[in-house]
């Protein structure tokens, strides 16, 4: 395991050399200090939480899906209703399993899979880390059994059991993707949504069940807006490190977490602080988004950052939770690189931000589309709510699959057409509806090639029409 960023050592250091006591009440700085740090480190485990709770807690939630260790098959694509999560695509109808680890492991089956079909088993973490895949890329189209285990099972590998993969934390998210070639394919997606299987390892041997967990009193999620602001935030953020084991390379920064009480087990009493901690505090959660994240999206504007960087393990992050938050903000669940690649686009070839007044094309030249083993899309959202994009044509997207049915340039090339309005006639084929006002356009690229993963290939640039 690697250890939390230099640059977070490195800050401890010099508070050290300052007479940064650990066990003593911090000084304003310091609180707002560690506030920045535990907020940048938490966010991603507390919007989780907010997502897992809707899906598999709160049965009175629109967006509940099913309880605790039960699979939930949609046999549909997302629409602009669905807002529990962000950036959602439509390309793979979803599968989605909660899975409490506590008490024992759990088997998942898949089936076989018709071999031009893609599809993938993403396995996150509580941390929001992607630990394990199984499907298309990672394990092939066969049928075979895979065992979940929590942190704290040990036994030997069943007989029938192809892997057994573990997860760091007692609670975990299994995010199937089944891909949908077109429409009229729903049913296809069904057969084999009808092959995943979840079992407990008891029921899998013919055993008798292990004693079950206690009985877990979760805590209210906070909603996204509240997230942001709300002190609130830390009493969550310790609440879900009650199910984190805490690491051995995270062990110095929980000690420094717990100045504040912030951290497994402890008690984030916000109005018991003083005047001056309570404002040190919420200047620390401010800093976050103002400095930390205002930090990231210079990067990521100038082209230095991509999504190949911020969503993957625990090694591939090696500690940068500033990139571990700026995932969970922009697309939370998003794939590792060698699984999928994103690409947004924020500003048109002008460096003018989107916005729906105005039209906008995407040229691919001939020979020059996406280089996938699977498929390609393009996904526009409105903001600041990362939704998708209602519209008289219930279009959501374009991707791949869709190529046959477009209208190709005289010489080979695919120019896309992104507004508003429907261009009319035959460009309605390669229209992309647009909100009114303002978007950005993702790009999702599955079971990219070397091309995609090294960067040699260049996406176009969108051009703004007058």
């Amino acid at each position: 395991m690697h250890s939390y960023p230099t640059r977070f050592f490195a800050a401890g250091v010099a508070l050290l050399a300052a007479g940064f006591a650990w066990g003593s009440q911090p000084t304003p700085e310091e609180a707002r200090a560690i506030a920045r740090e535990a907020y940048v480190y938490g966010f991603p485990l507390v919007d989780n939480y907010r997502i897992q709770y809707t899906y598999f807690q709160d049965r009175s939630n629109p967006e509940f899906k099913a309880p605790w260790n039960r699979l939930h098959n949609e046999a549909r694509l997302y629409t602009p209703a669905d807002t529990a999560i962000q950036t959602p695509n439509a390309d793979t109808p979803y599968s989605q399993l909660g899975a409490d680890l506590r008490s024992e492991p759990l088997v998942l089956s898949v089936p076989e899979v018709e071999a031009q079909r893609y599809y993938s088993l993403q396995f996150v973490d509580a941390y929001t880390y992607n630990f394990a895949y199984v499907g298309s890329r990672a394990t092939g189209n066969g049928a075979a059994r895979y065992l979940l285990a929590g942190p704290d099972w040990k036994g030997p590998t069943p007989a029938g059991i192809a892997q057994v993969i573990r997860s760091d934390t007692q609670f975990a998210f299994v995010f199937y993707r089944t891909q949908l070639f077109n429409p009229q394919d729903m049913e296809g997606v069904r057969k084999v949504q009808a092959g995943f299987k979840v079992e407990p390892l008891s029921a899998y041997l013919g055993q008798v069940a292990p004693q079950p967990a206690p009985a877990l009193n979760f805590i209210k999620p906070l909603s996204a807006e509240q997230e942001r602001k709300s002190p609130e935030f830390f009493d969550v953020l310790n609440f879900v490190l009650t199910y984190c084991p805490t690491l051995p390379s995270e062990k110095e920064l929980m000690a420094r977490f717990a100045r504040l009480n912030i951290g497994p087990g402890k008690t984030f009493d916000f109005q018991a602080l003083t005047p001056e901690l309570r404002e040190a505090v919420q200047a620390g959660m401010a800093d976050a988004w103002s400095q930390s994240m205002a930090g990231f999206e210079r990067l990521r504007n100038a082209g230095k950052v991509s999504s190949g960087d911020v969503f993957g393990t625990r090694e591939h992050l090696a500690g940068n939770y500033l990139y571990r938050m700026a995932a969970a903000v922009g697309g939370i669940y998003g794939n590792s690189a060698e699984e999928a690649l994103y690409a947004s686009y924020n500003q048109d070839a002008g460096q003018q931000k989107l916005d729906g007044s105005h039209r906008y094309v995407l040229r691919f030249a001939k020979d020059q589309l996406p280089p996938v083993h699977s498929f390609w899309s393009l996904t526009p959202y409105t903001l600041p709510e990362r939704a998708l994009v209602a519209n008289p044509l219930q279009r959501y997207l374009v991707n791949s699959p869709m190529l046959p049915d477009m209208q190709r340039d005289a010489d080979g090339g695919l120019t896309l057409y992104l507004q508003n309005a429907s261009p009319g006639g035959e460009r309605e084929h390669n229209w992309i509806p647009v909100p009114k006002g303002p978007f950005l356009l993702a790009m999702r690229f599955y079971w990219p090639k070397q091309e995609l993963i090294s960067g040699s290939w260049q996406r176009p640039a969108l051009q703004r029409v007058e």
